[in-house]
């Protein structure tokens, strides 16, 4: 469906293991070592520069999306704007504040994006970021960039909305969120970090402290390593690559059309039918894919096909889904 199942990249087990000794309580807002990781990790892969203070170690992104507007104050009386087509833990989180969530388009008191998307795959324009964060200043509220396959395109390169081209060189009102779940097989040791304004950091770290939201320092040291190799994430690039080929050749051939992105780990497909129809299609086959209504009423007629598969199984699953019908 959606998780990793390739090693974790012994360069990361290894620091994990030698950081296990750590009986002291760890900062809410990461060690100096991780900040700095962080930060380098930001200018070299994705041209932004932020200043270590505006980073913000998280417990998982899916944890930092569904408390976020209750970190922010939000209430009833607050919109949260979510993508029309998105993953649905963003109104989650609005539902959790008890506020009301509107389009994208909408002007909100939180406005969430998601390039590359989950579940479509569609990279963001720049002129698309710029309306966002031209919004959010306008309204006073905050715009966040779930960018959590930001390194993962395929065709075009996504970029951060932390970008000068899409900021104008300043983050006022501007977050970016990013994982280390899938691009180094992390999933299973729930690390992430936000950043962006500096004062809306600072916000969310004195909230978080009092909440005792504190990424261990064993899984800092692991993050550090994992973003300090860049080798491991070519290597896990290809792998995804060669999968994404084998599946999309296979649904291609079944009748089905990707409309989608071309990034991410996921294929957005239809054949003009009711999602769950299309579910049942593949169940038959011994394949599970996500219906795309979970992702909201306009995804009624696609299924999401992961790309989180061994070559064995994605091998296996094209074949079956290629096969000619009993």
């Amino acid at each position: 469906m959606g998780t990793p199942v390739d090693p974790t990249p012994e360069v990361v087990q290894r620091a994990l293991r030698d950081a296990a000794n750590a009986p002291g309580y760890p900062a809410t807002i990461g060690s100096p070592a991780l900040q700095e990781a962080c930060v380098r990790w930001l200018a070299r892969s994705l041209e932004v520069k932020v200043d270590k203070t505006a980073i913000l170690p998280v417990i998982g992104s899916k944890e930092f999306i569904a408390h976020l507007p209750t970190l922010l104050g939000l209430t009833a009386n607050n919109t949260v704007a979510v993508p029309e087509v998105a993953y649905p833990t963003y109104a989650v989180g609005a539902a959790v504040a008890g506020c009301r969530v509107v389009g994208p388009t909408d002007v909100a008191d939180l406005i969430w994006l998601n390039s590359p998307s989950n579940p479509t795959g569609e990279v963001l324009s720049i002129e698309t970021m710029q309306a966002g964060v031209e919004r959010a200043r306008k309204s006073g509220g905050v715009i966040v960039s779930d960018e959590c396959y930001v390194e993962l395109g395929w065709g075009e390169r996504p970029i951060s909305i932390l970008h000068p081209a899409a900021t104008g060189g300043q983050h006022a009102r501007v977050l970016a969120l990013h994982s280390l779940s899938k691009r180094s097989n992390m999933a299973g040791y729930r690390f992430g970090f936000v950043t962006g304004d500096v004062d809306v950091i600072a916000q969310l770290r004195e909230t978080r402290k009092h909440l005792g939201a504190m990424v261990p320092a064993p899984i800092q040291a692991a993050a550090i390593a994992a973003f300090d190799d860049d080798q491991h994430v070519a290597e896990q690039r290809k792998r995804y690559r060669e999968r994404r080929e084998i599946l999309l050749s296979a649904l291609e051939d079944a009748g089905f059309v990707h409309t989608g992105g071309d990034a991410g780990l996921y294929l957005w497909v239809t054949r003009d039918e009711p999602c769950w129809d299309s579910v049942r299609w593949f169940a038959e086959r011994g394949v599970v894919v996500a219906p795309g209504d979970f992702y909201g009423p306009a995804g009624a007629s696609h299924v999401r096909v992961a790309l989180t598969a061994s070559d064995h199984d994605v091998a296996s699953a094209a074949q079956r889904i290629t096969a000619p019908a009993a």
